[in-house]
């Protein structure tokens, strides 16, 4: 069984081929999803997506950074409100991105710390999207260290110092279709980092693993990462897959 621990199923990328493609997953052994927040415009989807796919389909709740706006007061007032009012299994995906725009910040960094709070008020783990901000990341989950702070850095693309910091704030390293990527490097030392610390992700539809490099990525196309992950530890898939999928089961609880 593998599990995909970061997918945006319900995004428009799916909207003709879901059924389709969710079949070619599970042929492949995927049969859990974990699915990440953008802001309040995709909670409709989420929910649907849940509705039609009960079994398989577990949603967190969060106001992505790059979605941090004029209006993020209103977009974490949101978010709060969803936590009232259902179980979500993580608060994601949050965190800091410099990449897209440079001068958000400061309100960045304030929506990532009231979002962490949220998760430890909730006892949830926290699902880190990092983008160009490795240190502003570090930054705020200094200020947030304790034994209620842990989660997933998600689409880790580090060093292995940086790998070794995030663990050391209680965080696995989330591992999708970068690590097969000739320009990738975590493939480089991935091997140094205990297969405890590592879950697996697509993040589909987008980072597709090589050969769909720069296609829609989908779920189906964890088989090819699990596959490269097994060689750079030289274990079986069926042994990545058992590991990583126990780890997911202690980050979400389930």
């Amino acid at each position: 069984m593998l599990t995909d621990t970061h997918t945006h199923l319900y995004s428009e990328a799916f909207s003709h081929d879901r059924d389709a493609m969710l079949e070619r997953a599970r042929k492949v052994g995927i049969e859990r999803y974990f699915i990440p927040a953008i802001d309040s415009t995709y909670t409709q989807a989420m929910y649907e997506l849940e509705a039609a796919y009960p079994d398989i389909v577990y949603l967190m709740m969060g106001l992505h950074p790059t979605s941090v706006k004029d209006n993020y007061e209103t977009e974490l007032a949101h978010v709060e409100k969803q936590f009232e009012t259902r179980k979500f299994y993580a608060v994601g995906e949050i965190g800091i991105d410099l990449y897209w725009d440079k001068s958000t910040l400061d309100i960045q960094q304030i929506a990532f710390k009231r979002q962490i709070q949220l998760a430890k008020k909730h006892k949830l783990p926290i699902v880190i999207h990092c983008r160009e901000s490795f240190d502003e990341i570090f930054e705020v989950l200094e200020t947030e260290r304790d034994q209620d702070l842990f989660g997933i850095f998600h689409c880790f693309t580090g060093t292995i110092e940086q790998a070794e910091r995030a663990i050391n704030f209680g965080m696995k390293l989330g591992i999708g279709g970068v690590v097969t990527f000739k320009n990738g490097k975590i493939d480089q030392f991935l091997h140094e980092i205990d297969l405890n610390h590592i879950v697996l992700e697509t993040d589909s539809p987008y980072l597709a693993p090589v050969p769909y490099r720069g296609k829609r990525n989908e779920s189906s196309y964890l088989e090819l990462i699990c596959k490269k992950v097994a060689a750079i530890y030289g274990k079986t898939e069926m042994e990545i897959a058992e590991v990583t999928t126990q780890n997911s089961k202690i980050v979400f609880g389930i």
